[in-house]
């Protein structure tokens, strides 16, 4: 694979898939986003020109190429329309099963040397490529989210990929601008084997009265100088996501602290996700990803 510009398919338009649609698109490629229903998927394109105009705004890019990038974005219900697709990154909920069967229907519909890029931070990359006749292909590629604005991509091999596919992935990934860890195909990886603990830590630090929401936050910010704390984080992915990947990690791992504190269930079952609900850990008056 050259840096040319691709035609990329991202499936799923959530706030994981309409991130990475929005990196490929700002990158020159030509993307199609595809989900299940035509409601996600104007979601998910709202989700990629709503970053975009408000790149524009902020002047971290032109209007002019804010335009150019939204030009090169559509969205698909129907998986044939990605027939041409050169890169196929799936991004779909955390469930082998249906991963192996998308995969399982992609042979049939793309051509046989086109890249399969599972998002997958929590199941197997081997037995997701499984779900393909043709496993040599398939790469874990785990984009950290905000996607658009985290540099680092975790990248793993399954039994079978390829070393063809191994190196068209680093090519590729160098090309959004992406800075690539290459780790194990392993429980978590690198990032949510360290994040996933320490932020139920933090959640049951809350839960027990050893600070607040705001008190938390301002602590990691200032004195551990990370970007934004565990609460902010947690609205940006989602309680709901949180939840799945924290249970699938302990699931594999039988480690007790993977598993979610009480809170997080209390607050799936109210619908309290996070900021794509309107309402997490804090409240918000828009509740797109990037908005104001």
């Amino acid at each position: 694979m050259t840096t040319q510009n691709h035609l990329v398919a991202v499936l799923g338009a959530g706030t994981m898939g309409s991130g990475i649609a929005t990196v490929a698109v700002r990158a020159g490629h030509r993307t199609i986003i595809h989900d299940l229903d035509e409601r996600g998927v104007e979601r998910g394109l709202g989700a990629v020109r709503g970053f975009l105009d408000k790149s524009a705004r902020l002047g971290k890019m032109t209007e002019e190429q804010a335009g150019e990038a939204a030009a090169r974005i559509e969205g698909t219900t129907d998986l044939k329309a990605i027939a041409g697709a050169d890169v196929v990154i799936e991004a779909i909920y955390e469930d082998l099963g249906a991963k192996q069967a998308l995969f399982a229907e992609l042979d049939g519909i793309v051509g046989e040397h086109t890249l399969f890029h599972t998002n997958t931070s929590t199941l197997s990359v081997t037995a997701i490529a499984a779900g393909s006749r043709r496993p040599e292909r398939v790469v874990g590629t785990h984009y950290c989210n905000p996607a658009p604005l985290m540099k680092l991509v975790e990248m793993a091999d399954g039994r079978h990929t390829a070393g063809w596919a191994h190196d068209a992935t680093l090519e590729f990934l160098a090309g959004l601008g992406k800075t690539t860890v290459v780790t194990k195909d392993r429980p978590g990886f690198i990032v949510n084997r360290f994040l996933i603990p320490w932020e139920n830590s933090c959640i049951s630090a809350l839960e027990s009265g050893l600070g607040t929401r705001d008190s938390i936050d301002a602590a990691v910010t200032g004195a551990l100088g990370h970007p934004m704390g565990p609460f902010r984080l947690l609205d940006v992915v989602g309680l709901d996501i949180h939840q799945q990947v924290a249970t699938r990690l302990y699931e594999q791992l039988r480690d007790p602290r993977f598993y979610p504190p009480p809170m997080v269930d209390r607050m799936v079952a109210a619908g309290d996700l996070g900021r794509k609900t309107g309402r997490g850990f804090y409240t918000y008056d828009d509740s797109r990803l990037f908005g104001s």
